[in-house]
Formats: C-alpha cells, structure tokens, sequence
C-alpha cells in the first residue's frame, strides 16, 4: 500500500513516490549506498518496491518479465535507481544512470548482461520524463551514447555518510587500499602488480577473473563503513585505477578522511577530487606505481551529504510533474 502524503518543507509540493529498492537485496556497494541514502533523507512518502532479484535465475525473471512491465498504481513520481526500469510508464518516471560501461565497453560483463542492456537501456532511457545522472562524465555518455537531449538530465552527484571524517579509529599496518566490487574494469591485477607490499581490498565478489590475485592480496570482502572508514584513515594510499567510473564514491569517501588517493586520469573521478589527487594512466603498471610513489595526504574534504543529495532529488521529481 502506498503511504499517505505527508507535508514537505514550504515550496516544495506533497508527493508520493515509487522507489526501485532492488539494489538492497543485491549489494551494499554503489547502487545501494544510493538508495539507502535517499531513503533516510528524502522526507516525502516513499512506497518502497522490488523483485527478489537475488540468484541468477531470478535476476533473469527480474530483467524479462518484472521491469519492463513495472508499474505502481496511486503514486506522483516512478523512481528507479539504475537504468533497469519500465520500458513504458504512465506514472512520470525518473532514471537514475549511475554509468554506461555495459554500453561502453560490453565485454566486461556476462553475454545476458551485454545482450539485455543493449535493447533494454535505450527504452528505460526514452520512457523517463527525467534523468538523473551522477556527475558530468555520464551526462555526456547519455548524450554521446544514446543521444538523450541535455535538457532531459540532471547532474546530482553522490553523498557520502558522515562517518567517513579523519576523526576516529585507524586499522593498524602498513598497506595500501582498493576499494570496490571486484569486477574486471576494477583492475585489480594491474593496481597489485604495481603496489610494493601489502594490498588489502574491500569489495563483494562481483564477476570476472577474480581468483587468481596476486599473492600480496587480502581480500577482506565487505565491511561495515566503521571499519571502512578505519581503513581510510590507516592505508598509506587508496588506489583507485579503475578502468571506467561514472562518479567512484571510494574517492570521496577516501579524501574525506584525508587518505591519499591515486586514480585513473581523464575520468570522473577528476570531478570528485580535483587537485586533491594523483593521476595515472590505469593500462599502465608503471604509470600507476609512480603514482602511488608520489601519493600526498590532501587536506580532509567535505562532500555532499546524502541530505543534500535528497533534496537536489526531490527537486527533479517536481521537474517530472511539472
């Protein structure tokens, strides 16, 4: 059942909204860390919806028959949180396209993954009254790639949760970090090869060539963001040479805590962290060992609060209704 409408700050109009909370059953990276900050702050009635996408089989289920059929009778505004949605939608629907890899560079992911999202993305795209893009660099993926009018998107980048401050609990060693689902644009065998002593890596299984890492490996799976945060504070750098990111939250993440970060130069990630990084060229074992050889602790940054993020989101949904 939908929720009742509840008042919103003055000027900002009483609406309820769908939420595609999917991504919480699947993961606790990027995708749900979203979500769940839009939950806890968007102040308006949420009717929260999801299929039990969590095998492969029902994840199949999920993509053929579930989302391209979504509907949510008796709300204002469809959000789903990720470019699998409907591929027609009476309710005004808004997108959130966090990044265009699969379309981009299909071969990192599985045949059903490369084969659905090249039919499926463009219409999930063409039936949203409203995009919402997570940084610049996939505001131009959305129009190269698709073609999607620059009036259609809103830039609203991530938050990050308050915990991630330089204030607090530091893991102990000497080591170095990558953060990140372990999927093969994570590049994980050139990062290893090109860091000198330990790297611990936090990140959920994801797909790919992830068995064979290298002996200075330790795979610490998913932690809570305490520990996270405390591995921030103790790692002599995050390196984070990813091959495509459309925003890489580990950086503000990393550089809200005051972590040196080293990452992949001409890529979004030079809109999160500015001069407040080292770049390199991620192909490149040496280019990254060099860099991590002139990692600099940057003064601690502040990001946007995921308040902050709610609030810019609730500003597209009256752009939706509008």
């Amino acid at each position: 059942m939908a929720a009742d409408r509840l008042a919103l700050p003055r000027g900002v109009p009483a609406i309820r909204v769908a939420i595609d909370t999917t991504p919480l059953l699947q993961t606790r990276a990027g995708t749900a860390r979203y979500v769940r900050g839009l939950l806890d702050h968007l102040g308006v009635p949420v009717e929260e919806v999801s299929f039990p996408a969590t095998s492969r089989l029902r994840t199949l289920a999920a993509d053929a028959v579930w989302y391209p059929r979504l509907a949510v009778p008796g709300v204002d505004v469809l959000h789903c949180p990720t470019f699998r949605g409907p591929f027609r939608s009476t309710t005004p629907l808004v997108v959130t396209v966090h990044d265009l890899a699969v379309l981009r560079y299909p071969e990192w992911f599985n045949r059903w993954t490369r084969t659905y999202s090249r039919y499926a993305v463009p219409r999930v795209v063409a039936a949203a009254r409203r995009l919402i893009a997570v940084s610049e660099h996939t505001r131009g993926d959305l129009i190269e790639l698709l073609g999607v009018p620059d009036a259609k998107i809103s830039v609203v980048p991530n938050g990050i949760e308050e915990i991630f401050t330089p204030e607090g609990p530091r893991a102990e060693g000497d080591y170095m970090l990558s953060v990140g689902t372990l999927e093969p644009r994570k590049n994980l065998a050139r990062i290893a090869a090109a860091v000198d002593g330990e790297l611990r890596v936090v990140g959920a299984r994801g797909w790919g060539d992830i068995e064979k890492a290298p002996s200075n490996v330790v795979q610490l799976g998913e932690v809570d963001d305490t520990e996270l945060a405390s591995l921030y504070r103790g790692a002599r750098c995050l390196v984070y040479a990813s091959l495509y990111e459309g925003f890489g939250i580990p950086v503000a993440e990393a550089l809200a805590c005051g972590c040196p970060v080293v990452t992949s130069e001409g890529s979004a990630m030079a809109e999160i962290a500015g001069d407040d990084a080292v770049y390199v060229d991620p192909l490149d074992v040496g280019s990254i060992r060099e860099g991590i050889g002139r990692a600099f602790a940057p003064a601690p940054r502040r990001f946007a609060a995921w308040a902050d993020v709610a609030h810019a989101t609730r500003e597209v949904y009256e752009t939706a209704l509008s």
